[in-house]
């Protein structure tokens, strides 16, 4: 009788986008949530990028640390999630401290004016970059 590892799927990979990204919008390091679970920074990466499936007990902790529902996960992790696709380029930024930093500092801004014209700023400079590159 052979034993049939599972591999895993595209759910899996669904919560593990949705891992890290309520995991940096909590501003937690890989580090510090394995610490809160009682895993490496390595294990954490693995359950992100689903390749390691999270199990039943470990989703709930992890719920309770990034303060979701654990049916947050599996909100529309049927099949390949765009969603979660976005969510992560998008963060994929994130990755460097100055980036961090920048959405810090942007996040403490109150004024919604101010906090406008910085975006449109920002959107004006990355479009004159993108057509730079053409």
């Amino acid at each position: 009788m052979t034993t049939k590892t599972k591999s895993a799927d595209a759910t899996d990979h669904s919560v593990g986008g949705k891992i890290r990204a309520q995991r940096i919008i909590r501003g937690l390091s890989q580090t510090e949530l394995g610490n809160k679970i009682g895993v490496t920074f390595q294990q954490v990466q693995k359950y992100e990028k689903g390749s390691n499936r999270v199990s039943a007990g470990r989703l709930k902790q992890i719920a309770d640390i990034l303060e979701v529902p654990v049916s947050f996960f599996f909100e529309g992790a049927s099949g390949k999630d765009m969603a979660v696709e976005n969510i992560n380029e998008a963060f994929s930024f994130l990755e460097t401290a100055a980036s961090v930093r920048l959405v810090r500092a942007f996040a403490e801004i109150e004024n919604k004016n101010i906090r406008s014209s910085i975006v449109t700023l920002v959107e004006g400079i990355a479009g004159s970059e993108r057509g730079r590159r053409k």
